[in-house]
């Protein structure tokens, strides 16, 4: 493992020691690789996924745009699909990864979407 993706693991430890999701309020998990971004609305206390959402997603991975306007897609999606359980606050996890660009960009989508956090 190289010193960039230890770092980011130190710093997901860090996160996940204060940010818990519930039945109420779930956390909102976002994984980021090369070339996708996959997020999940995970329910900490029974360890359950509510939902997920990726730029793999059919519907998604069919429009022709760019990986941050796919990214800010998959934040409206994953709204929508949280939206149909009647969730509407929600707690944000960026698993370490900065707060700019894709993660920025899910969490913008997600906000224009209908959650709060």
């Amino acid at each position: 493992m190289d010193a960039r993706s230890l770092r980011r693991k130190k710093i997901h430890q860090g996160i996940r020691k204060t940010v818990e999701g519930t039945t109420v309020k779930p956390r909102l998990s976002v994984f980021r690789s090369n070339a996708d971004i996959y997020v999940q609305l995970i329910d900490d206390a029974s360890g359950k996924t509510l939902a997920a959402a990726s730029s793999k997603d059919k519907d998604i991975a069919a429009q022709k745009v760019n990986k941050v306007d796919k990214s800010k897609l998959v934040g409206s999606a994953i709204a929508r699909k949280a939206g149909e359980l009647g969730l509407k606050t929600i707690v944000f996890d960026r698993s370490g990864y900065l707060y700019h660009g894709r993660v920025k960009a899910v969490a913008e989508g997600a906000r224009e979407g209908g959650l709060n956090f």
